[in-house]
C-alpha cells in the first residue's frame, strides 16, 4: 500500500547494493510512438518518459543521485543530501537497466556512464505492484575500474551519510566491493499529545503531555561484496552478498501528563525501537536465445537477527511510584527465501512478458517480556502474470492479468489464512502529435497483512490499551484508473490528470472496548475510495541556466470500516528551482506532505525545505546547504476513532546546515556491467513493539 515520509532525519536508505546492469530498451525505441520534447533531454513513449541527460548535466554531476537532480523530472523530489527519492509523497521503485536498486547504488553511478533515466508512472505486471518506477539505463566500457567517496555531515548535531564504492575488472568478470554508513544519533526532539478516551458507556478519560524533550538514534550500516560475469549478448550471471546493521533505532519522549481525573504532573517516559542485522545473498542467471527471447531468473536469502523493544511508565512526580510500568522486548529469528523467474519474447510491434514467482517467510519470534514465550508463522506467496503490449499506428495498447496466492499460519494456535487474488492490468496510449500525448491506464495489486499485523499475541501499549494482531485478515486489492494529458508547449512540458483509486478491503486498525481494555487489532475493512486532481509542469526560465518544476495534487478521500465512515480532503505538493552556471549549482527545494486517511487516523510527513550549493571542480564536487532554512519542522497524526481521539505532533525547532564533498576516480576503463531484467523482491519480516 501507500507508504507515508518518514521523518526527516530517519529518512535516509541502508540497505545497499547489488551490481548495476546494462539493458536495452525490450522494444526498440524506434517501434513506438513519441513524442520529443526535446531531443536532446526528453522523450515520451507510449509507457514512459525517456530522459537523456544533457552534456551540462552531466558536468555538474558526481554520481548518479546529483545527475538526478539535474534532470527535474517534474512529479520527482530528490535529495542527494537525504538520500531519497519520492513521487507524490509516495515512494518510488529505484531500478538500474531493469533490476530493483538502492538509492545507495544509484548514488554509486559514474553520470558519464548513464545512457538514459526512463520515468515510468505506469508500471506493468512484472513490477509487482510498484507506485512508479525509476530505472536507470547504463552503459559501461570494456576494462579498467573506479573509486567513489561519498560524504555529508551536519554541523552542529551528530547527522551525516557516508559512502564509498570500488570496481575492479578482470576479462568478463567484475568484483565490486563497498560500504556506507549513515549517522543520526541523539537528535533533540519535542512531542506533543492530546487525547480524549470515550467508554462505550460515555465515560470520558482526557489527557495531556507537556513535552519534557526527546531524542532520536538511528544510526546504520551497510556493506556488500558483488561478483558478476557477461558474455555479451548470451549470459550474465550475478552472485551478491551484502549485509545491513541497525545498531539502535530508538526514538524517546519524556513529559509531564495530566488527566481529568485529577492526576496531574505524573512523569511519562515512553521509549522504543528495534537493532539487528539482515545478511543476504542473492544469485542471478540470465539467457538470450534466438528470435529475441529471453529468460531470467533471480534468487535471493535473507535472514533477519535482531529485538524490538518499547518501555512505557508513568510515575509520581515527588515519590517517583509507579503508576504504570510497561516492558516489552521482542527477539526474531526470522528466514525469507525468494524466486522469480520471467521469459520475455520481442516482436517488431509487440512484446509478451510472462513469469512465477515464490516468496517464503519463516518467522520466529520470542516474546522475552512473557516468559520467553516462542511464536512461529509461516508466510507463502506465489505470484503467476502475463503481460502483452502492441502498437498500432498512434495507439498502443497493453494488457495482463497476474494471480497470487497466499497463506499465513501460526503453527502454537494453529490459527491463519488462505487467499487466491487476482491482478487485472490494462493501458491505452494515444498520441496525438509531437506535443500532446494521452495516457489512460487501469492498474492493480495486492497487499499482504505484516508479521504485526497477524500475531495474535497481546502487547500492551500503556495503563489500559492492547494491540493484538488477527491471523484471520486476508490479503488486500487495490485498483486505480489514471487519466494522464501530457503536453508541450515553448519552454513548458507538464502533464496534468485524474486519478481514481480503490482499495475494497484495506487492512487497517480497528479499535473496540473489551472491559476496561481498549484493544487495537487489524480487520479487512469495508474500503478506502479516493479521487486527485494533480498537474507536474516543468519550465525553462533561462535555457540551460534556470529551471523550476512542481507537483501539486488535490485528493477528496473516504475511508469506511467497522463502526465508521470518515472523510479527508487536502493537497500536496513540492516544487524545486534550480539555477546552474559557471561549475556552480544552486538548488531549493519545498515539500508538503500528503494528508493521509487511513483507518481512523490522519497521517502527515514531514513539509520540508531545503537550500544547496554544489561547485564541481574535476573529480571533485563540494557541497553547502541547509535543512529546513524556514519554517517549524511538524510531523505527526490526527485520530478520528470515537473511542479515542488524540493529536499527535513530532516537533524539532533546528536548522541543520551541512556540508558535503564527493569524489570519484577512474582508471582504463570500466567493464561493461552485468544486465539483470528483474530482482526477486522481499525482506525479512520483524516484529513492531507497541507505542502510543
Amino acid at each position: 500500500m501507500r507508504k507515508l515520509y518518514i521523518p526527516l532525519l530517519i529518512a535516509c536508505h541502508a540497505i545497499s547494493t547489488s551490481a548495476q546492469t546494462e539493458s536495452t530498451d525490450t522494444i526498440p525505441s524506434m517501434e513506438l510512438n513519441e513524442i520529443v520534447v526535446d531531443a536532446s533531454k526528453m522523450i515520451r513513449k507510449a509507457d514512459m518518459d525517456v530522459y537523456y541527460p544533457s552534456k551540462d548535466a552531466v558536468d555538474n554531476s558526481k554520481n548518479g543521485v546529483q545527475l538526478l537532480t539535474n534532470l527535474m523530472i517534474p512529479s520527482l523530489m530528490v535529495s542527494d543530501a537525504l538520500g531519497t527519492v519520492t513521487s507524490a509523497g509516495q515512494s518510488v521503485q529505484v531500478r538500474i537497466n531493469g533490476r530493483e536498486a538502492t538509492i545507495d547504488q544509484v548514488r554509486n553511478l559514474l553520470p558519464s556512464t548513464i545512457k538514459r533515466v526512463e520515468w515510468i508512472e505506469n508500471p506493468g505486471l512484472r513490477y509487482n505492484g510498484a507506485n512508479t518506477v525509476l530505472n536507470f539505463i547504463v552503459s559501461n566500457p570494456t576494462v579498467g575500474g573506479s573509486l567513489m567517496l561519498y560524504a555529508t555531515q551536519a554541523l552542529d548535531m551528530a547527522w551525516g551519510q557516508y559512502n564509498t564504492n570500488a570496481k575492479f575488472n578482470f576479462g568478463r568478470s567484475q568484483i565490486e566491493i563497498g560500504g556506507g554508513y549513515k549517522l543520526t544519533e541523539n537528535l533533540k526532539l519535542n512531542r506533543d499529545y492530546k487525547e480524549t478516551f470515550t467508554y462505550p458507556d460515555g465515560r470520558q478519560l482526557i489527557r495531556n503531555e507537556k513535552s519534557l524533550g526527546g531524542s532520536l538514534d538511528n544510526s546504520i550500516g551497510n556493506a556488500w561484496v558483488t561478483y558478476n560475469y557477461v558474455i555479451p549478448d548470451t549470459t550474465v550471471i550475478v552472485v551478491d552478498a551484502r549485509g545491513f546493521l541497525k545498531p539502535t533505532n530508538k526514538t524517546a519522549y519524556y513529559g509531564l501528563m495530566s488527566s481529568n481525573t485529577g492526576v496531574t504532573d505524573v512523569l511519562l517516559n515512553d521509549v522504543s525501537g528495534d537493532k539487528g542485522s539482515r545478511p543476504a545473498l542473492s544469485a542471478y542467471w540470465e539467457q538470450h536465445f534466438p528470435k529475441q527471447q529471453l529468460l531470467v531468473v533471480d534468487f535471493k536469502a535473507q535472514y533477519y537477527k535482531g529485538r524490538t523493544f518499547s518501555d512505557y511508565i508513568e510515575q509520581l512526580p515527588v515519590t517517583l511510584e509507579y503508576l504504570t510500568e510497561i516492558h516489552t522486548d521482542i527477539k526474531d529469528r526470522n528466514q525469507l527465501y525468494a524466486i522469480e523467474a520471467d521469459y520475455i519474447k520481442n516482436w517488431k510491434k509487440s512484446r509478451l512478458t510472462a513469469g512465477v514467482s515464490y516468496t517464503a517467510n519463516r518467522n520466529k519470534s520470542i516474546y522475552e517480556s512473557l516468559g520467553n514465550a516462542v511464536f512461529h508463522q509461516r508466510q507463502n506467496r506465489v505470484y503467476f502474470f502475463a503481460e502483452y503490449f502492441r502498437r498500432i499506428n498512434k495507439f498502443t495498447f497493453t494488457a495482463g492479468l497476474g494471480a497470487q496466492y497466499t497463506d499465513f499460519l501460526f503453527r502454537e494456535t494453529g490459527l491463519g489464512s488462505k487467499s487466491w487474488n487476482l491482478r487485472p492490468q490494462a493501458a491505452v496510449t494515444y498520441s496525438l502529435n509531437n506535443k500532446h500525448q494521452f495516457r489512460l491506464n487501469f492498474e492493480s495489486w495486492q497487499s499482504t497483512p505484516s508479521l504485526a499485523e497477524t500475531n495474535p499475541t497481546p502487547q500492551q501499549i500503556d495503563g489500559f490499551q492492547w494491540r493484538v494482531g488477527n491471523p484471520e485478515i486476508k490479503t488486500s486489492n487495490s485498483y486505480m484508473l489514471t487519466f494522464r494529458y501530457n503536453f508541450q508547449i515553448p519552454r513548458v512540458n507538464g502533464q496534468f490528470g485524474i486519478r481514481a483509486y480503490t482499495s475494497p478491503d484495506a487492512i487497517t486498525p480497528l479499535l473496540m472496548w473489551e472491559g476496561e481494555k481498549l484493544i487495537t487489532t487489524y480487520e479487512n475493512s469495508r474500503g478506502l475510495q479516493n479521487i486527485s486532481l494533480f498537474l507536474a509542469p516543468q519550465i525553462d526560465v533561462i535555457p540551460d541556466w534556470l529551471m523550476v518544476s512542481g507537483y501539486v495534487q488535490w485528493r477528496v478521500e473516504r475511508m469506511r470500516g467497522t463502526g465508521y465512515s470518515l472523510t479527508n480532503n487536502a493537497w500536496s505538493g513540492s516544487a524545486s528551482l534550480q539555477l546552474r552556471h559557471w561549475g556552480f549549482t544552486l538548488s531549493a527545494q519545498y515539500i508538503r506532505a500528503q494528508r493521509d486517511l487511513w483507518g481512523e487516523k490522519i497521517s502527515w510527513g514531514e513539509d520540508l525545505n531545503l537550500i544547496d550549493l554544489t561547485y564541481n571542480w574535476k573529480q571533485w564536487a563540494f557541497s553547502v546547504g541547509c535543512l529546513l532554512p524556514f519554517g517549524r519542522y511538524d510531523q505527526g497524526s490526527i485520530s478520528l476513532s470515537k473511542w479515542n481521539t488524540n493529536e499527535r505532533h513530532m516537533r524539532t525547532d533546528f536548522r541543520v546546515p551541512y556540508i558535503g564533498i564527493n569524489y570519484n576516480l577512474q582508471w582504463g576503463h570500466q567493464k561493461r556491467k552485468a544486465n539483470k531484467r528483474i530482482n526477486v523482491s522481499g525482506d525479512a519480516d520483524q516484529s513492531t513493539a507497541g507505542g502510543r
